[in-house]
């Protein structure tokens, strides 16, 4: 198969300069404000985006250095597969965040409820949109007796390169 190679568009600004105490998903970061820079011979593309509340980010988790098929999720103490999961430490270590869209400002867009480290590199924005994204009934798996932790559950850096806590599984 073809490599696959993709290119920052952009860079991610928060007040998180390392992955400890992140908030594991955008929810947890509630009224957390950050600054997307789409860099210059992207502008254009925002045309349009601000009549948007929401944006869903696309990034790379930059401070991954080997992914696990295998991983003990922030929120459990089982040991369940990556792809049940949105743990960072993925074949493909790419993520996704649903954030607010404050205001856009130039090539900056103004976010809140944000859940990413300060520098991962911007991949795509997309537009969040209710009647493509959101699945009435949906199931969550495991996470339904844990999900009630999300609030207080933060990145310990257990997946981060220059972890301690690294997992060995």
């Amino acid at each position: 198969m073809k490599k696959v190679i993709y290119k920052p568009i952009g860079i991610i600004r928060t007040p998180f300069k390392s992955p400890v105490g992140v908030p594991i998903q955008p929810p947890a970061g509630k009224g957390i404000r950050g600054v997307v820079e789409v860099f210059p011979e992207y502008v254009e593309g925002l045309k349009d985006l601000e009549g948007f509340s929401h944006i869903i980010l696309i990034y790379h988790f930059h401070l991954i250095n080997k992914s696990q098929l295998r991983v003990i999720p922030y929120m459990d103490g089982e040991i369940r597969g990556v792809f049940a999961t949105r743990a960072p430490a993925r074949p493909n270590p790419i993520g996704i965040s649903i954030v607010k869209l404050v205001k856009v400002e130039g090539n900056k867009l103004h976010v809140e409820d944000i859940d990413i480290v300060d520098g991962t590199p911007l991949l795509d924005i997309k537009p969040y949109v209710p009647e493509f994204d959101h699945r009435p009934g949906a199931k969550i798996g495991w996470l339904e007796k844990r999900i009630k932790r999300l609030r207080e559950a933060k990145d310990n850096g257990r997946f981060s390169e220059h972890s301690n806590l690294r997992q060995n599984l």
